[in-house]
């Protein structure tokens, strides 16, 4: 897997498109903080790490409960990756984006962690936007 990230939201937006409570996926701590932010924000219900089980799975994984609005209309209607391996996309704090007129979220990673756009554009600070969410 060359994008980690990309499958993280790939997974998501596939439990979401067949309706399913939980996506399970290997775990780090880009897509833990990816999580939290969105859990935060209220994309997602909980987020928990599953610690790993010898004979089931030899790596911890991250289960993400998802939440929907109203039954089959999930609380995420586009989620967009924007920095890849191939093309990395940096911006300073006066040049991150709005997201649908503020209604969304950009997901950046600053010199001091993983934070939202408009929290970053507070703080003063740029970084490498990963990906786009509303």
């Amino acid at each position: 897997m060359t994008d980690p990230i990309a499958d993280l939201l790939t997974r998501i937006r596939n439990a979401q498109a067949v309706g399913k409570t939980e996506v399970v996926v290997p775990f780090s701590k880009m897509k833990l903080g990816i999580a939290e932010i969105l859990k935060k924000e209220g994309f997602v219900q909980q987020v928990a790490r599953l610690e790993r089980v010898p004979q089931v799975h030899n790596f911890d994984q991250l289960q993400i409960i998802l939440k929907y609005k109203a039954p089959k209309k999930p609380a995420i209607t586009e989620m967009k990756r924007v920095s890849t391996p191939g093309r990395r996309m940096y911006a300073s704090a006066h040049e991150l984006p709005v997201v649908l007129n503020n209604l969304g979220i950009a997901i950046v990673s600053t010199s001091q962690g993983l934070m939202t756009g408009k929290q970053a554009r507070k703080a003063g600070l740029g970084g490498e936007i990963i990906c786009e969410i509303y």
